[in-house]
């Protein structure tokens, strides 16, 4: 799946990317299942909920990734 960051904007958080992909219903189970270390940026398991995602990253959890675009 491809998703793309808004205009004017260099990047968007991990946990808000969960939510605009449609992954996870809400910011609290974002927070959860990236704490548990259920989700991975560029294959590495990453815990950040604020970490900032760039056009280029791939981001997975579960079945799914997540290339992001501009």
């Amino acid at each position: 799946m491809e998703i793309s960051i808004r205009e004017g904007e260099e990047f968007i958080k991990l946990g808000q990317l969960l939510k605009k992909a449609g992954l996870v219903d809400s910011g609290v189970e974002a927070k959860i299942v990236i704490a548990e270390g259920e989700v991975t940026v560029n294959g590495e398991v990453d815990t950040r909920r604020g970490r900032k995602i760039y056009p280029g990253d791939e981001v997975s959890f579960g079945d799914e990734t997540i290339k992001v675009t501009r």
